[in-house]
């Protein structure tokens, strides 16, 4: 019989959450070549065999790829490369951007989980949230 993860409540609406969650980035980019497809999978059905809730990942894990081998759960936003080099985003078109990028890939018109990877310090925070949250749902001002 597999352990299973405890879980933790989340504010007062009754969600639930696991306790622990699985970080994805190494699978598809850092840490090494990216490791074999059917293992990851293998990997992320026993996380959830065990209660894991929570699979974090992000559009510039890969970049790319670790996003699409999730599919459909959650991403991040916030980093992203230009040239080769790692940039911090958090206007209102950056995040537009992003969302639209990631629904597209993940073929979705909603994504249940949208969350800042980094902030950036150079857009007041309630600006990136207010986009966040509209961007989430797939709708803009």
């Amino acid at each position: 019989m597999e352990a299973k993860v405890r879980r933790i409540k989340l504010g007062t609406q009754g969600l639930e959450a696991s306790a622990e969650g699985l970080g994805c980035m190494s699978m598809s980019a850092f840490y090494g070549p990216p490791k074999p497809e059917p293992e990851m999978i293998n990997l992320i059905h026993h996380a959830i065999n065990s209660g894991v809730t929570f699979l974090d990942t992000s559009d510039v894990y890969g970049p790319h790829a670790n996003e699409i081998l999730l599919g459909k759960l959650a991403t991040k936003f916030g980093a992203c490369f230009v040239d080769g080099k790692m940039e911090i985003g958090g206007g209102p078109a950056y995040v537009r951007a992003a969302c639209e990028a990631s629904l597209k890939r993940l073929r979705l018109d909603c994504i249940d989980l949208y969350h800042q990877h980094r902030v950036d310090t150079k857009v007041p925070i309630e600006i990136t949230i207010t986009f966040t949250v509209y961007a989430r749902i797939g709708k803009f001002f």
